[in-house]
């Protein structure tokens, strides 16, 4: 059975069966580890999140569970948007002391997703392998060789069908805008499409600046997003 919360708390920081570390701390050598590693469902996160990634959130962030440090990154990032400060005020303390989930009342809770939890979760994991792709570094040889991989890792046949079509299929960013309802939900998909990549080239901050675009988010409210990340990836152990 196909369970996409799992999947992104992979993605955040799962172990890598076999190597006895996360995928936030081996992100950065992906390329390596596809090349020396028998590579297990954790490590196909770190393929697509090492794309330029580097150090992952951590700390209290993953112990939230993935959809919910999404979430929570979102929300905070949102509410320093709300102050009217410049995201240069912000950043500093933005993930001093623990990342809390959004109040349970709030648009960014994800219990209050208009289509489920497991759908929305499916959502951002879709979101997250669009923005790892967007230079183009999961080519054909490269889906070969994690398909292989898949087949050896002890995940569940649904979770591995699921990924790779996701890795040979077109990525479409209008499914996935329409795919956020709300918008918190908008949001929370910028936030986890940031989250999958740093952008070093052109290819990659030209997919999140047209994503933003489609998703119709002010140039601020981006700004902050993006601080907020940066700044959690920033504070997270190496």
């Amino acid at each position: 059975m196909l369970d996409p919360k799992k999947i992104l708390d992979d993605f955040l920081g799962s172990n890598i069966p076999g190597t006895g570390a996360s995928v936030r701390d081996t992100a950065g050598k992906a390329t390596q580890m596809a090349k020396d590693n028998p590579l297990a469902a954790g490590a196909l996160a770190a393929i697509l999140l090492g794309t330029g990634t580097g150090r992952e959130v951590a700390g209290s962030a993953l112990k939230l569970g993935g959809l919910a440090a999404v979430a929570g990154l979102a929300y905070k990032a949102y509410q320093n948007y709300q102050s009217g400060k410049a995201p240069a005020e912000t950043t500093p303390t933005a993930l001093d002391g623990e990342l809390l989930p959004p109040p349970d009342d709030s648009s960014f809770h994800p219990e209050t997703a208009p289509q489920g939890e497991h759908e929305f979760a499916l959502v951002l994991v879709r979101a997250m392998i669009a923005a790892a792709r967007a230079d183009g570094h999961v080519d054909e040889t490269e889906r070969q060789r994690i398909t292989e991989k898949l087949a050896l890792s002890g995940i569940n046949s649904d979770t591995q069908d699921f990924l790779t079509g996701e890795l040979s299929a077109p990525v479409d960013i209008d499914a996935l805008v329409a795919a956020a309802v709300t918008d918190a939900q908008k949001v929370e998909l910028y936030t986890a499409s940031r989250l999958a990549i740093d952008p070093k080239t052109r290819a990659e901050r030209g997919y999140l600046d047209l994503l933003a675009g489609r998703l119709k988010l002010p140039d601020s409210l981006i700004d902050h997003i993006e601080a907020t990340v940066a700044n959690a990836k920033a504070n997270s152990p190496a």
